[in-house]
């Protein structure tokens, strides 16, 4: 494919950089994801000035332009490709947000013309069972995981470390921590499609 002659040494460099990870090359996803990890998440993070969030959307950007790299063209820069997928994917997600705010908030105003509690402070057991279940289901998918994809997934959502905290855990640097949990996720993604197909 014909490279845009405007493009900067840079962007040239990107490019061959995404022709190696079409091609599987696990270090070109890893110096990708370094060289615009930082901009990606500052970017977001006045976004939705919530740094967790923040830190998710910025996995979630990747994710999604590693999983449609090949749909790259180098008709203009990396970089304006992948912050629009992450601007893109930012709005969906304050949108949704908006969204289930708004929900609550009905459902408030429903339950208060009712004279009914918003919420009862005993446990119901059925919820107790269902969320166990969920659980259960999620540890079963996760444990077909190769064992370190599986203990990224563990340690990130089981019991909620940061990337920094599961960078010294494994003794692993950061951007090697976040591009596997990126694959990792993909691969979840998948064993949960196959168990459900109504999974979107």
């Amino acid at each position: 494919m014909e490279i845009n002659p405007n493009l900067s040494e840079k962007g040239k460099h990107d490019y061959k950089l995404v022709l190696l990870a079409i091609k599987g090359h696990e270090k070109a996803y890893a110096e990708l994801l370094d060289r615009y990890k930082d901009a990606i998440y500052y970017m977001l993070l006045k976004m939705v000035n919530n740094k967790s969030d923040a830190e998710d959307l910025t996995i979630e950007a990747f994710g999604k332009a590693f999983k449609n790299i090949e749909q790259y063209t180098p008709n203009y820069a990396f970089s304006t490709w992948l912050f629009k997928i992450a601007t893109n994917n930012c709005i969906d997600f304050i949108r949704k947000k908006k969204a289930n705010l708004v929900s609550l908030d009905q459902n408030s105003d429903d339950q208060d013309n009712l004279g009914t509690p918003l919420q009862s402070d005993s446990p119901d057991p059925e919820e107790d069972m269902i969320k166990s279940q969920r659980v259960a289901l999620m540890r079963n998918v996760v444990s077909k995981l190769k064992p370190r994809y599986r203990t990224l997934i563990e340690l990130r959502y089981f019991r909620e470390f940061s990337y920094e905290e599961i960078a010294a855990e494994l003794n692993l640097p950061i951007g090697t921590v976040k591009a596997q949990l990126f694959r990792a996720r993909e691969l979840l993604y998948n064993i949960l499609k196959s168990v459900n197909p109504n999974i979107k």
